[in-house]
This record gives C-alpha cells, structure tokens and sequence, in this order.
C-alpha cells in the first residue's frame, strides 16, 4: 500500500485538512480533492472511487470526508482498515465534527496522522499507542519536579528560620554594647574585633542552607559569611532526602538523564556528513517461555551540513540474518540499492537538503522465533511456609551484542516490608514508594553473558509480574552497518561521522 495523502474536506471538496506522505504539490492535492465529490455516484454503496490515475477511499463523517488518496494498485483492504483508523482518530481531539473545530485542531490531528503513517506505509499501531505518542507523558519528570519543587520550599522555610536566628544574634549583639556582626570591622578595637568574630563564628557555624544572600558584594565580612554555604546546603538536602526515603527516587531520576545523554548525545567530532543508525526494540513474552511478540525497527539518518557534499553515495553493508526487511525512501534509487547496495538520489543531479535530518533507510523485524531474543529472563517465584523465594536469572543469547546499563525491574507486594536478597550479581535497589526492586548491571556481554538474582518475602508468585527490562548498547540488532561514502562524480571517499543505538521501547515479562 503506498498512500499518497489523508485529509478532511467538506462534501463540495474544500480541504480543511491535507497531510501529504509523498511529495505533492499544494496544486495537485487541491485538484483532487475539488475532483473528488464529482466522482462520486449516490447509488452506490461501496465507498471508494477511481480515476486513471489514483483511488479514492473515503468515509463520511457527518457534514465531512475522511478521503485517503492512494495509489491504484494499493490494496483495498489495507486501504479500509487504515481509514477506519484515520476515523477513529479524529473524535479524539474533536468534540464535534465541523469544520471550525477540525481547523482549531488542526496540528493536533496532522501530530496524529504522521503517526499512522510514515512515507506512504502504514505504521504497526493502535489507537492506544498513537494517544501515548502524541501525549509525550514522562511519570519519571513529574517524579522529578514533585521533587524539585519540595525542596525548594524546604530551602525557603530553612532561609527564613535562619535569617530570624541572625537578626535576633545581631539584636543581642547590639543590646550588650558590641557592634553588629553585619556592620563590624573598621575603627574596631582589639578587644571588640575578637568578640565580633566569636559572634559570627558562632551563629553563621550551623547555617547550611542559607541561600538568601549569595548574590553578595566583593566585601570581606560579608565574604566570610558566605562561604562554603552552597556545598553545605546541598548535603543537608540530601541528608533529609535519605531520611525521608527520597533518594531513590533522585538517583534514579539521575541515572535516566545519564542514559539519555549517552544515548542521544551527539559525537563531539561531527563530520559534515553525519550518519545515525537507531534501532529499538519492543519485546513481550510469556512467564512460562515462549515468546509472543518481538519487534525491532531500525533507521539510518543522514544529515548533512556543507553544501559540497550535498551529492553522495552511501555503501550499506547489510549482515543481517535474521530476516529484517528493509525500505528506502521514495527519493532513493531502490534498484541502484538493490543491486549494489548502495543509497543514492534517483535524479543524481540533486543534493540531499541541508541540516536536515533524513531517513533514508529503515528496516523492521517481527518475529515469535525464541532464538532471536537477544536477552532471556527467567522467573521462578516458589511459595514457602515464610512466603516466597524468588529465583531471576538472566542469559545473552546473542553474543554480537553489548548491553549497558541494564536495569530489571520486578514488581513487589505492597505492605509487606522489604525483600531478604540473597546471591546477587550486579546491584539492587529497593524502592518501597513505586513498590518495586530494581537489579541493576552496568554491563552485560559474552564476558558476562549470565547471572542471577535470588531473593524472599511475603506474597504470591503473580505479585512479580509483570517484569521489565531496560537496556541501552552501541551494537545494533540487526547488524546494519554504513561502510563508507563516496562523492557521485568521481567515486573518491567523503570523510563521514556516525552513531549507532539500540534501545528499548518495551521489554516485558508477562
């Protein structure tokens, strides 16, 4: 199915929203879609029209038209199925299907579109999973600004607590004949200096989260009073935060923004021709073995940022084996790929557009085959006369690969008090808030291809499920490589950067 656009029009063909998966000229979309109800025969009842040049599928909707614009040798039946999709999704951010609403929701409903489908193919997805998308929800950033926000406030009620113990120290300074320790220093005697500075000494010694005057002018006393303050107050947050049980939640929120730098942080010697390739992967299987749904998509973008190497070709090599399949983009010559491999432009008089990221290959693998799983869970939770022992081991069936930062997250039984662990390879951390263990191993490769966890407490064996894996690794899956770039005129190498990711999207135990 190659789907050329998806808009909303009114029943005289006015487009009141068109988005465009090939490229089309405003021009054209508008002519169709103005020729779209003269097509149309009221006897009918199949909904779906052609021309000699392209389909129309469409779906009333009220006083409107959902139409989807496609190529004649599309399949009808995809075709529908996708157009109920792109029907069900405009309810959801309409109340009412008029025109002036759609047109107030407008990128709202286009943000949802590019998420049914991308380059003309439509995505593997669902309502449910095209909501999340478009949402963008973090529980881990509401965790943190919850967090952030307390302290905050605790610093301002500390300030102000200390700043009342300073003016009643500089009332009482003042009322036994001293000098004020804020004003003290000059025509001061001996005597009367040594006496200042025990008093400042003495009240400024246990202010640590005193915040209020940093900003302070390059003057000795007021120097003197300041210093160190900022590491203090830091520590004493963090000492409330331990005692409270808010550390957890800190360090974990800590350990995701290090794995998102290291994931998505650019190298720092970009070259002018700057290639990404991206995997993620999205797993689920069975308790009992056996796996139910593994899926991997993988994408090469290329970016390029000097004018003069605008015209280049881009050797692929491809040592997959696990049967992923690939799909150029439209402006890509497919048979120059096919045939030798290599990523360049149909019309190789053209440039690739500037500072511009571009998805020039992508590739998807689906599979129920248990010998691709790259990492294999096993829980055995066994009841006992004192609850239940729990036994997770883990084991990397796909040598190739080397997973970092590793996180395996088991659910527990609330109000139960927290796990006895026994052997352990790696770490564990104990989060009795979200009610859940995380065992955790900076790196898991051939070296270190198997381990396990082993713990008890009080519950049922359906408690510790399901089970979530997160995992970051600079191998991907699919073994998709960029070998080299050559200039079109002349073959001679272009000097090249790339990355490589593979990341999880879902990796769960049920």
């Amino acid at each position: 199915m190659v789907l050329l656009a998806a808009a909303v029009c009114t029943k005289a063909g006015k487009a009141i929203v068109s988005r465009q998966f090939v490229e089309m000229t405003r021009t054209r979309v508008e002519g169709l879609l103005a020729a779209f109800p003269k097509l149309m025969n009221t006897g009918k009842q199949h909904t779906f029209v052609e021309t000699e040049s392209v389909r129309y599928v469409y779906q009333p909707l009220e006083k409107l038209y959902m139409v989807l614009i496609t190529t004649k040798n599309s399949n009808i039946l995809e075709d529908l199925e996708t157009l109920r999709l792109f029907s069900r999704v405009i309810p959801e951010y309409c109340r009412v299907l008029e025109e002036s609403e759609i047109s107030e929701h407008c990128f709202d409903i286009i943000f949802a579109f590019d998420e049914i489908v991308a380059l003309g193919y439509r995505e593997n997805v669902n309502l449910a999973q095209i909501r999340t998308f478009t949402e963008m929800d973090s529980h881990e950033e509401k965790v943190f600004r919850a967090v952030r926000e307390t302290q905050e406030r605790e610093a301002k009620a500390e300030m102000k607590r200390k700043a009342k113990e300073l003016q009643r120290a500089r009332q009482d300074a003042e009322r036994a004949g001293k000098k004020s320790p804020g004003f003290g220093g000059f025509g001061s005697s001996g005597m009367s200096s040594s006496i200042s500075a025990t008093i400042i000494t003495d009240t400024i010694e246990p202010e640590k989260p005193k915040v209020a005057p940093a900003p302070v002018r390059p003057s000795g006393s007021s120097k003197a009073l300041k210093l160190g303050v900022k590491g203090k107050e830091v520590d004493n947050f963090v000492d409330k935060l331990k005692s409270e049980g808010e550390n957890i939640i800190a360090s974990g929120a800590g350990r995701k923004a290090s794995e998102a730098s290291k994931v998505l942080q650019p190298p720092v010697n970009m070259e002018s021709v700057h290639l990404r390739v991206e995997e993620k992967i999205s797993l689920t299987c069975g308790r009992d073995g056996g796996l139910q749904n593994m899926e991997v998509l993988g994408m090469i973008t290329l970016k390029v940022t000097d004018e003069k190497n605008g015209r280049i070709s881009i050797l692929i090599n491809n040592n997959d084996k696990k049967g992923a399949q690939l799909q150029t983009h439209p402006h890509v010559d497919k048979k120059l790929f096919t045939t030798e491999s290599l990523i360049g432009l149909k019309n190789q008089e053209k440039s690739f557009p500037l500072n511009t990221d571009l998805g020039v290959l992508k590739w998807r693998l689906q599979s129920t085959d248990e010998s691709l799983i790259p990492l294999t869970i096993n829980c055995w939770p066994s009841e006992s006369g004192s609850g239940c022992d729990v036994n997770i081991e883990y084991e990397l069936q796909d040598e190739g690969l080397e997973l970092n930062d590793v996180v395996i997250t088991i659910p527990l039984p609330s109000g139960v008090g927290a796990p006895v662990v026994g052997d352990l390879d790696g770490q564990y951390n104990h989060d009795s808030r979200k009610n859940i263990l995380e065992w955790s191993l900076p790196v898991i490769d051939e070296k270190n291809k198997s381990g396990s966890l082993e713990f008890s407490m009080d519950g049922k064996p359906n408690d510790f499920f399901p089970i979530h894996v997160s995992f970051v690794s600079k191998r991907n899956f699919c073994d998709i490589q960029v070998a080299k770039v050559t200039y079109v005129e002349g073959g001679s190498p272009v000097k090249f950067s790339s990355e490589t990711s593979f990341v999880v999207d879902k990796y769960e135990i049920l």
